[in-house]
């Protein structure tokens, strides 16, 4: 097996992304979706002018998930050449790997450096956005989705597959019980995020509502309740929403970073922050609060200008 092996859209093997372990159905889509957009356009990857050249096309984050893909699909087709290696094809193994090996640096991509502009809610914006959904049976669906990634710091993909069981009740250090969300997240990995009590209880009252299952669900034109609400359709909600507080940009992470900066502006310290967000370390997590950037007093406040 060559480089030649992964050289048409009919030969590409893309169960590669499909059976990473570590990946939320969302990044794989995004990965598989980069690397079908570059088979369509009649490039081929194996080779590796056309990738690099394919790659100076892309936005920054669409090349991050071609780079991505592309380092998925050849380390296993890599394994798969190690695995079948003979002393008689050894040598025409080695400069196969070598190829690939070399494929999988011809995307580069640049970190950005500096601060970003993100996006966070102030608590009186918090309870504007949930202000909003009425008493129906949408506006019971909407609020609970704003208030789970609001109130409990949830990736939008961990709130697509999100389910009623996720709620359990634990015991705090006073013998008191506490509830919380068990919740999967990147990697597989749980870990447990205390709610507020009318959280809970509007999930519990949600949860009469639908009969159990995923919490997130979509609603027909009818309003008949589905079985289950993609992280493209909570985004869009997400964004609705944004809108009418004049947010039109407002995206379900920057509902996930306000439930960091609020809290960290209440005092919750940030190596519990990154608990609760289940971040890889804090360092992520420092990358979702206004930390460097002091936004009550700075320079501009005391430049003359005319007019002022």
């Amino acid at each position: 097996m060559t480089t030649s092996a992964i050289t048409t859209s009919k030969q590409i093997d893309l169960t590669a992304i499909d059976r990473a372990p570590n990946l939320q159905d969302s990044t794989k889509y995004k990965y598989s979706r980069e690397l079908e957009k570059f088979l369509d356009s009649g490039a081929n990857l194996g080779d590796f002018d056309a990738v690099q050249t394919y790659a100076l096309t892309l936005s920054a984050s669409s090349r991050s998930f071609f780079k991505a893909a592309l380092r998925l699909v050849t380390s296993d087709y890599m394994t798969r050449i190690k695995s079948n290696v003979t002393p008689e094809t050894i040598g025409q193994a080695q400069a196969a790997i070598m190829r690939l090996d070399a494929l999988r640096g011809a995307v580069t991509v640049s970190k950005q450096a500096g601060t970003k502009a993100h996006t966070w809610l102030s608590q009186a914006q918090v309870k504007e956005i949930t202000g909003l959904c009425d008493g129906e049976i949408e506006g019971k669906r909407d609020w609970i989705i704003l208030g789970l990634l609001l109130g409990a710091g949830l990736r939008r993909a961990e709130l697509a597959t999100l389910t009623f069981y996720a709620l359990k009740q634990q015991p705090t250090k006073n013998g008191k019980m506490r509830d919380v969300l068990e919740v999967q997240g990147k990697g597989a990995k749980n870990r447990v995020v205390p709610i507020k009590p009318i959280l809970a209880d509007r999930l519990r009252e949600w949860k009469e509502i639908t009969g159990g299952g995923r919490v997130a669900r979509s609603l027909g034109r009818s309003k008949i309740l589905g079985d289950s609400m993609s992280a493209v359709a909570i985004f869009h909600l997400v964004n609705k929403y944004g809108k009418k507080i004049g947010l039109p940009k407002l995206a379900p992470h920057d509902l996930r970073r306000t439930f960091a900066q609020l809290g960290y502006e209440a005092g919750v310290p940030i190596t519990q922050l990154s608990v609760l967000l289940g971040h890889s370390s804090i360092d992520v997590t420092q990358k979702y609060l206004n930390l460097e950037l002091d936004l009550e007093t700075t320079a501009s406040d005391f430049i003359p200008l005319s007019g002022d």
